[in-house]
């Protein structure tokens, strides 16, 4: 019997936040890292053993619910594997960066001062961390919609427990999205159980479902359930308003946990289920998400312009990114589907990086306004540094790692929807539009006796828990091909499952002869 690897890795964060319940204060924060580290260790002996063209591996699956077909079953080909990274990469990185973030601040009003311990918003990140890596390596839709559903309770109390004044209401409104997309998955989750049984013994395992006869009504009733879950989750315009409240009211921590890991799983769900599942009705509905798509991208982009909050900014840049990974999956094309895959890997850690950094910068300036910074760099160097490195690769300067991701969505998405794409490129300059009038803002001008008087550099700690970021935001810029290898193939499936083929290149009459 092979050693359950994807089991052994999604329950040694589960049991570490139950131990957290035992030990308190330093101790409590060493725990966490410490199972966090752990986690990432059996990530990468996954990674290690992981075989880009052997398909699904380290398969496991179990009867769980018999009468309803139900299993645990777990599964990882190349699209799970660049998340389940993503995942034990960022959370150790979280777990660091955000030391001192929950303990109780000296002198603040009660309205900010934390509504838990310290230990419980470590607990609360490592359950983020274990279920999400159940999420991407289900193989079963019943496993899948229930940790879906589960998640936001962590999520919410990361929200509600911590952070800004306005908290409870940014954490309420995040839950209210997230139930309402998860009520209508599961009427389509329920459709998918029907339909099943109607045609011999009921089961939930994706292996049986990709080949369900479902008529193409049916089947498109079914995609909108789907979609209309993982489009609040991206999240896709016009169903993104939680997240500029919730981001904006999160620690920074729990902002990276919010928008660089769970989200993902609504652009992993419509690759994994919408594309596997309905891949007509996927096909039906593609000229509306590209519309969506381009309108998130160019959207996000403007409101970015305007934010005048560091944590309301950086969230509607994720918005725009997000635009950018669901316009590769829907165009259709394996070269836009592999860079939508590796851009959720890269917009998970260039966001981490900004949300972490600008993390820092409010906690010393006492503020999230970006009026009231200026001349950072000159006082804080290392720091400034370190925001334009997260800035170049949010707008994916050559050389790192979202370059690659980004310019693969773009030129596949030209081959078969040459339009959406040359919309969507007015997002590359809107990006450095917004990076670089920040940036400008916030490190450079004049000194204004406030910064001069609570700013100080990046300290150790806070060094180390950004090392790793920005060692593979170069790794992957430099040397993307592994991650490549990996996603290729499991794309080549995913395409061939969707019914579709790449389009053929464009020769001239005169090329022909």
């Amino acid at each position: 019997m092979m050693f359950p690897f994807l089991t052994t890795l999604a329950v040694l964060p589960l049991i570490g936040a139950v131990a957290l319940i035992f030990v308190k204060g330093t101790a409590a924060k060493q725990v966490a890292l410490a199972v966090s580290v752990l986690t990432l260790i059996v990530g990468i002996v996954v990674a290690t053993r992981f075989n880009p063209a052997g398909g699904m591996q380290f398969v496991e699956q179990v009867p769980w619910i018999e009468a309803l077909g139900v299993h645990y079953a777990l599964g990882l080909d190349g699209i799970g594997l660049t998340l389940v990274i993503l995942v034990a990469v960022v959370t150790p990185v979280v777990i660091l960066a955000a030391w001192n973030d929950a303990d109780p601040i000296p002198g603040a009003e009660a309205a900010l001062q934390p509504k838990y311990d310290a230990r419980v918003f470590f607990a609360l990140v490592l359950v983020v961390e274990g279920v999400s890596l159940l999420l991407f390596t289900a193989t079963d839709v019943f496993l899948f919609y229930i940790f879906f559903e589960i998640i936001l309770i962590p999520m919410y109390f990361l929200i509600g427990g911590f952070g800004g004044a306005k908290r409870a209401q940014a954490a309420t409104k995040f839950l209210i999205y997230g139930l309402l997309g998860g009520f209508v998955m599961l009427a389509a989750v329920i459709g998918l159980w029907v339909i099943s049984a109607q045609n011999g013994a009921p089961s939930y395992l994706l292996s049986d479902l990709r080949d369900l006869p479902i008529d193409e009504n049916t089947a498109r009733l079914l995609f909108c359930g789907f979609m209309f879950a993982f489009a609040i989750k991206a999240p896709m315009v016009p169903f993104h308003t939680w997240l500029p409240d919730a981001a904006e009211e999160s620690t920074p921590g729990g902002a990276t946990m919010m928008v660089g890991v769970m989200d993902k799983l609504g652009t992993f769900g419509m690759i994994r289920f919408c594309l596997e599942l309905f891949p007509g009705a996927s096909q039906w509905a593609t000229p509306v998400i590209l519309v969506l798509a381009v309108v998130s991208i160019v959207y996000g982009a403007i409101m970015a312009v305007a934010s005048k909050n560091l944590m309301r900014f950086i969230s509607y840049t994720s918005i725009s990114h997000f635009g950018f990974i669901v316009l590769g999956i829907f165009a259709f094309t394996t070269q836009s589907m592999v860079g939508a895959t590796l851009y959720m890997l890269n917009h998970g850690l260039s966001t981490a990086m900004l949300f972490l950094v600008a993390g820092y910068l409010i906690k010393r300036r006492g503020s999230a306004l970006i009026a009231d910074f200026g001349g950072v760099q000159k006082v804080a160097p290392v720091m400034g540094g370190l925001f334009l490195f997260g800035a170049l690769a949010t707008v994916s300067l050559p050389g790192l790692s979202s370059f690659v991701s980004e310019f693969m969505v773009l030129a596949g998405t030209f081959g078969r929807h040459p339009v959406f794409a040359i919309i969507a490129t007015s997002g590359i300059v809107l990006a450095a539009v917004y990076m670089l009038l920040t940036y400008q803002r916030t490190m450079t001008g004049p000194i204004s006796d406030e910064v001069s008087a609570t700013m100080s550099d990046i300290r150790i700690r806070e060094r180390l828990a950004l090392a790793p970021v920005v060692l593979l935001i170069l790794a992957i810029g430099f040397f993307p091909k592994p991650l490549l290898d990996a996603i290729e193939p499991a794309v080549a499936a995913t395409m061939s499952q969707a019914e579709m083929t790449d389009p053929q290149p464009m020769i001239s009459a005169e090329g022909e002869r």
